[in-house]
């Protein structure tokens, strides 16, 4: 039997072999709300058949499970194999291979192909707090605590729920019961057909699914009320702005894609305990509570926004992902980073004052920009076999796909046309309905779009977009007025770098770049293509030249030093957009040495001027950079006096046009940027600032019932009042987080214990993340980088992550820390030789047990902080003096 097992284990594969394919599943589960006595366990029972249809002769089923145990048949083994009018080969025998998280079942003979077979399995699995699979939430109503029994099956965890096919492109239909205790709702992704009262227990049956894959897939009960939350959440009105908002984005996306709904409901849920921001499962879509729950007494606009796009984010994919699904995970690129650019006109639809729309070039395009210009960054698709283990799979959810995704689709709908853009999607969605895809099937509709409007393209969409898809990073287009020379580079942060993956497609980092540009303040109505490494084209004499009119093209735009001078003077006509452009770009241009440190901090010179929230947020963002690198450093006062110069009058304007904090700005952006000017200011020490904060606070200590802070600048004043003050000020904060009801009210205050200068407090801080009584499982990494971030945390931080590493790696697993981003948030400030080291010396020491789904995170940390320690050896003492140059010291 040893050799036997060792034998097939070998033989398998990472991917199922397609020679089954599921057609529907019966599956009844009952989850345990109260723990098991005997081992003081969660668990959850279950029963449930899959019927097969074998399209090729096999001795061998494999079916995915992963940490169930098997109630054995009457013959000993894990399953039942039955067919209706036909003889069934015996089992031989049933294994788990738990590596591959196959249940294995070896035949005594050959299935037939064409003939249909149904497995039978029974089966208990932990209801784990570990938010994968079928898991438990807990939460506190009223002093007493509440279970609920939730799932999130996205990527590969359906197969810890039930024994199933776990592949997006082995689509079923679910037939679903739960048994559940009276008391409480249960919730899938259809419709319940009939509820079943017993003493104890209900028992719940739902409508069959539509057909569709194992990862949306969605059983929870609960005692929750619709729109399904927490009762006291609901009472409290938190649940109003999302039924608001969710039908006129669903308006949107029918009239959008052009094909109505494809369900008969469409359930939200806000959850205490949840991994991702959100999970479109098909019908009943999950949430973190701070994504779906808004309190118009306590949440800010910010929490307002992030609910209307979250919302849209995941409506969008009730068509594109779950209508339609791509294949395999190798091209999730392209199902988040669609939603991620359609939830944008989503919520735009359904707040037309607030110009969200614009919001994407701060959000995704700049922010994906700073990954995408290092050498581990990776291509938007990978090649299908590369992609094969959990871990890799769970890899393809970063910024890359996400942020990426949605600017490369945003250039694409914009030199196709929206029209176009939208009519080619309706015929791809029509066309694949209730099927899977790979990404090449969405350009050819594309393609017949563009030939059924005449659309002038330099070549078809597929070759165009293959560019940007299948090589990893974007150029940097360089116009040199004086020459009229336009040419095209691989943008590299760090030039030195050494580029090692090869571009796939023989692209030699070459792209077709759609241009749009301006001359002296006139926008050319066409589209200029740079298809070349150079093209000789702009005579432009004396004129100023802008390019990537709106940053509605993937790319950085650099220029000779006289047009520099020139847009210098013209930033006052210069559209917005492209005044955050004009400072991300230089700030990014002189970190690759393609333009001086000091040209790009005078881009910063006019903000005095400024008022509009996208260039101040742009600058704030590379800023952060230059306070990373040089807050512990002789730099830091100078740098402090220059922006608490530049900051004031921003400060005075919104004191003057809110008289004086008493009112709230109309203006959406406006909103934002007062946040910014009160987060600045007080940050640079303007002592007006401070002391306004200070007060606000203390009102509030002495009287908690009453919070006297608008919810929009509650973030700030919290970090500046805890920043300020001592233990008082921490514990005040620290209880009013523990009886917060509002989960994004929870969450300020969670973020703001991280802002204390007092050692101590941040150690004990850091500690409660251990402990998921008082930090939760989900919210440990936003803490720990948190405490990273504060110039005062960043080294305790540092130890408190290597200290732990293995501790946090084997009990918290993939399902609750967000290894890559923890990774990233306590490296951010790595700049010096010694850090290198420390971090090198950390990667080795782990390498054994590995790194889970921040392996690519650790490579990344390592190549920043080398990218780091040259910028700082090449650039302080220039920063240094154009600083003091500026504050006459």
């Amino acid at each position: 039997m040893s050799f036997c097992f060792i034998f097939y284990t070998s033989l398998f594969r990472d991917r199922l072999p397609g020679d089954l394919a599921p057609e529907f599943y019966n599956i009844t589960l009952r989850p345990r709300l109260k723990p098991n006595p005997n081992s003081n366990l969660y668990i959850f029972t279950g029963w449930s058949t899959v019927q097969f249809e074998c399209l090729e002769a096999t001795d061998l089923i494999l079916i995915h499970s992963n940490k169930l145990n098997y109630t054995k048949m009457e013959d000993e083994h894990f399953v039942r194999l039955t067919s209706e009018g036909a003889s069934v080969p015996k089992i031989k025998s049933t294994w788990l291979q738990l590596q591959k998280q196959y249940l294995v079942i070896q035949l005594r003979s050959k299935l037939t192909p064409g003939q249909k077979y149904q497995l039978f399995a029974q089966f208990t699995g932990e209801l784990a707090d570990d938010l994968a699979g079928f898991y438990r939430s807990e939460y506190k109503e009223d002093g007493v605590t509440k279970i609920i029994a939730t799932s999130q099956m996205h990527p590969t965890n359906a197969r810890k729920t039930f024994p199933c096919f776990d592949e997006p492109a082995m689509k079923a239909v679910f037939h679903i019961t739960l048994m559940h205790p009276t008391g409480t709702v249960a919730l899938s992704n259809d419709h319940k057909t009939i509820t079943v009262d017993g003493e104890t227990l209900l028992q719940t049956k739902f409508e069959a699914t539509k057909k569709m894959s194992t990862y949306l897939l969605a059983i929870i009960v609960s005692d929750y009320v619709r729109i399904w939350a927490r009762k006291k959440a609901i009472e409290e009105g938190q649940g109003n702005y999302s039924l608001k908002v969710t039908g006129p984005i669903l308006d949107f996306f029918q009239s959008y894609y052009n094909i109505s709904y494809p369900l008969r409901k469409s359930d939200q849920i806000a959850l205490p305990d949840f991994y991702f921001g959100a999970m479109e499962n098909w019908g009943l879509v999950t949430y973190r509570e701070t994504n779906l729950l808004y309190d118009p007494v306590t949440s800010s606009t910010s929490n307002k926004e992030t609910t209307v796009t979250i919302i849209a984010h995941e409506l969008a994919h009730m068509w594109f992902g779950n209508l339609v699904t791509l294949r395999w995970w190798n091209e999730v690129w392209l199902n988040e980073g669609f939603a991620s650019y359609v939830s944008y006109l989503g919520a735009d639809y359904a707040e037309p004052d607030w110009n969200v729309k614009d919001l994407i070039v701060l959000d995704d395009v700049q922010k994906v920009f700073a990954v995408d210009a290092l050498v581990s960054s990776h291509p938007l698709t990978s090649e299908e076999d590369s992609i094969n283990l959990p871990g890799q799979i769970m890899e393809q959810f970063d910024t890359i796909s996400y942020s990426k995704g949605a600017a490369v689709l945003r250039m694409l709908s914009d030199f196709l046309s929206e029209s176009v853009f939208k009519q080619g999607l309706s015929s791809y969605l029509r066309h694949f309905s209730y099927g899977n895809t790979i990404g090449s099937d969405l350009w050819k509709h594309l393609q017949m779009a563009v030939q059924d409007n005449n659309v002038s393209l330099p070549r078809q969409v597929d070759a165009i977009m293959n560019h940007w898809v299948r090589q990893m990073g974007f150029p940097v287009v360089t116009i040199d007025t004086s020459t009229g020379i336009v040419s095209q580079n691989h943008f590299l942060l760090d030039p030195e770098s050494n580029v090692t993956v090869e571009s796939f497609g023989f692209f030699r980092y070459k792209w077709m770049i759609p241009v749009r540009w301006m001359k002296d303040g006139d926008v050319h109505k066409d589209i200029w293509w740079l298809l070349e490494k150079e093209g000789v084209q702009l005579k432009t004499g004396p004129s100023w030249v802008l390019a990537n009119i709106n940053v509605t093209g993937y790319y950085r735009v650099n220029y000779d030093l006289g047009n520099w001078e020139r847009i210098f003077s013209q930033l006052s006509v210069i559209p917005l957009i492209n005044r955050a452009q004009l400072v991300d770009d230089s700030f990014n241009l002189a970190r690759a040495q393609l333009l001086s440190t000091t040209l790009a901090l005078r881009t910063t010179s006019y903000l005095s001027k400024e008022t509009e929230y996208m260039p101040w947020q742009s600058a704030l963002n590379n800023l952060n950079y230059f306070y990373l690198m040089l807050d512990q450093t002789e730099v830091y006062e100078p740098m402090q006096e220059y922006f608490r110069k530049q900051v004031t009058p921003l400060f005075l304007y919104f004191r003057n046009i809110t008289s004086n904090w008493t009112k709230v700005p109309e203006k959406h952006t406006d909103q934002y940027n007062q946040v910014n000017a009160v987060s600045t200011a007080c940050k640079t020490g303007l002592p007006e600032c401070q002391n306004l904060v200070r007060m606000w606070f203390r009102q509030w200590m002495d009287d908690p019932e009453r919070n006297p802070i608008h919810p929009n600048l509650r973030s700030v004043v919290y970090c500046s009042a805890v920043a300020a003050g001592g233990e008082a000020e921490w514990n005040f904060t620290w209880s009013q987080f523990q009886d917060a009801t509002v989960a994004s009210e929870a969450h300020k205050l969670m973020l703001a214990l991280a802002c204390s200068n007092d050692m101590q407090l941040l150690e004990r801080y850091l500690e409660f993340t251990l402990d998921p009584a008082k930090i939760r499982k989900q919210d440990a990494t936003a803490v720990i980088t948190a405490v990273a971030n504060n110039r005062a945390g960043q080294n305790l931080t540092w130890q408190f992550v290597t200290k732990n590493w293995e501790y946090m790696f084997t009990e918290y697993g993939v399902g609750s820390f967000s290894f890559a981003s923890l990774i990233s948030g306590v490296t951010a400030r790595f700049s010096t030789p010694e850090e290198l080291q420390q971090l090198l010396d950390f990667e080795e020491e782990h390498k054994d047990a590995g790194f889970g789904s921040a392996a690519l995170a650790v490579d990344q940390a390592v190549e920043r902080t080398e990218a780091n320690i040259k910028w700082v050896q090449r650039n302080k003492q220039e920063i240094l003096q154009w600083f003091s140059s500026q504050t006459g010291n």
